[in-house]
C-alpha cells in the first residue's frame, strides 16, 4: 500500500486544522501554530501548505460568507478528510514504531 508522506510542516498544519475544527482558516491556523507550537510562519507558507494538503486529498475547503470586518472578503475554511485522519494515524504509528526501537525514548 502506498503511503502519503508528510513533511514536518505539513503534519503540523494538518494537526492544527484538526484541532481547530470548524474555525480552521489560514489566519487562525497561523495563530494557533504560533501559540501552541511557538513556531513563526509566513502566511503565504501557511496558504501554500494548506492548498498542497488539499491537493493531496488530506484537506477539503469551502468558502464562508463575506464579512464587513474583512472588507467584504470571505474566508476559506478547511477540514481534515477521512484520508487526512488516516494519514495522521499512519504517521503516528510509524513514529511510534521507531521510538519503540530507541531505548532512550521507549517507555
Amino acid at each position: 500500500m502506498k503511503r502519503n508522506h508528510l513533511g514536518e510542516f505539513e503534519e503540523l498544519l494538518l494537526l492544527v486544522v484538526a484541532s481547530l475544527g470548524e474555525n480552521a482558516y489560514a489566519v487562525s491556523v497561523k495563530a494557533e501554530l504560533e501559540e501552541k507550537a511557538k513556531r513563526k510562519a509566513n502566511i503565504s507558507a501557511v496558504h501554500s501548505t494548506l492548498y498542497r494538503l488539499e491537493d493531496k486529498g488530506l484537506l477539503k475547503s469551502e468558502i464562508g460568507g463575506a464579512t464587513n470586518t474583512r472588507g467584504g472578503k470571505s474566508k476559506r475554511f478547511f477540514k481534515v478528510t477521512a484520508f487526512g485522519f488516516k494519514t495522521l494515524r499512519e504517521t503516528e504509528e510509524l513514529r511510534n514504531t521507531f521510538r519503540g526501537l530507541i531505548p532512550e525514548l521507549s517507555k
